[in-house]
């Protein structure tokens, strides 16, 4: 029976947070696939989190030693967000679980009924690491008591990467520097590593495993672009590293690279006043 380690990121929030309503959300789906999956896998739920947001682990959820830094102890930014590092993230879950496969995913991603059911025969196929795109389905209130609801919504597609399938020993292959969640390029970042340490990588860009409740992008907001940036010069020196070993051979890598270096002589030419 393959044993699968999922781990979330629980954080306390104001009722103005778009996570004040996904996170019940999140949990409660959670708690059901992991039913849904028993005879087939067995799976295991994580938290890994502050101090602070201890109390808001919901029950069948197995808790990780406390997060004791954030993306504030480096750097000072325009707005302050605790952000935590991936890769505390993960240290935490590879020292509590002896897993097969691990997963991370954004706490405001929830999932269908059969979504660990639908990762175990993925595996199965040989797939060593993915990711799941999600779907975007519309807002609704008292959306625990909605759930139905929501599993049957189709909804859109969604190009950004916030779930993570991959074998328990890629974490000690992993360069994820003081990548933070909660920002931009993060999922670029874990993605990169993905490949680089798989044999078998897919993005599964057309499955309707996962969902999130409106695209409000909030991590876009005002004051946070010095986090994006942190992650992007991340990103971005982690493909050169690749490129230089020989090691960017993936399209999606290349892509990623790509892009970073388009948006710089977009930039450079903006600033200079040059045509295009």
């Amino acid at each position: 029976m393959i044993r699968i380690a999922h781990i979330i990121n629980p954080v306390i929030v104001r009722e103005s947070s778009d996570l004040y309503v996904a996170q019940p959300v999140t949990f409660k789906t959670m708690l059901m696939a992991k039913s849904f999956s028993k005879g087939y896998l067995q799976v295991d739920l994580y938290s890994a989190q502050f101090p602070e947001d201890r109390s808001l682990i919901p029950q069948g959820f197995i808790s990780t030693p406390d997060l004791n830094r954030s993306i504030l102890d480096l750097k000072i930014f325009e707005r302050n967000r605790k952000l935590p590092f991936i890769n505390d993230i993960l240290d935490r879950l590879y020292n509590a679980s002896i897993a097969d496969y691990f997963i991370y995913t954004n706490v405001d991603i929830s999932l269908v009924p059969y979504f660990y059911n639908a990762v175990g025969q993925i595996i199965e196929k040989g797939y060593d690491a993915f990711v799941i795109n999600r779907r975007t389905v519309p807002k609704q209130k008292f959306l625990s008591d909605n759930l139905s609801y929501l599993f049957a919504c189709i909804g859109e597609k969604h190009p950004g990467f916030d779930c993570f399938i991959f074998k328990r020993e890629y974490c000690l292959e992993f360069e994820l520097g003081d990548a933070c969640i909660g920002a931009g390029k993060f999922g670029k970042i874990l993605t990169a590593n993905l490949i680089k340490a798989s044999k078998r990588f897919k993005i599964f860009k057309d499955l309707h495993l996962t969902f999130h409740l409106g695209d409000d992008q909030n991590w876009r907001a005002q004051g946070n672009s010095g986090y994006d940036i942190h992650n992007q010069v991340i990103l971005e020196r982690l493909l050169k590293k690749y490129k230089a070993q020989g090691m960017l051979n993936h399209p999606v890598q290349i892509s990623f690279l790509s892009t970073i270096e388009r948006r710089k002589r977009l930039l450079y030419r903006l600033r200079k006043k040059l045509p295009f």
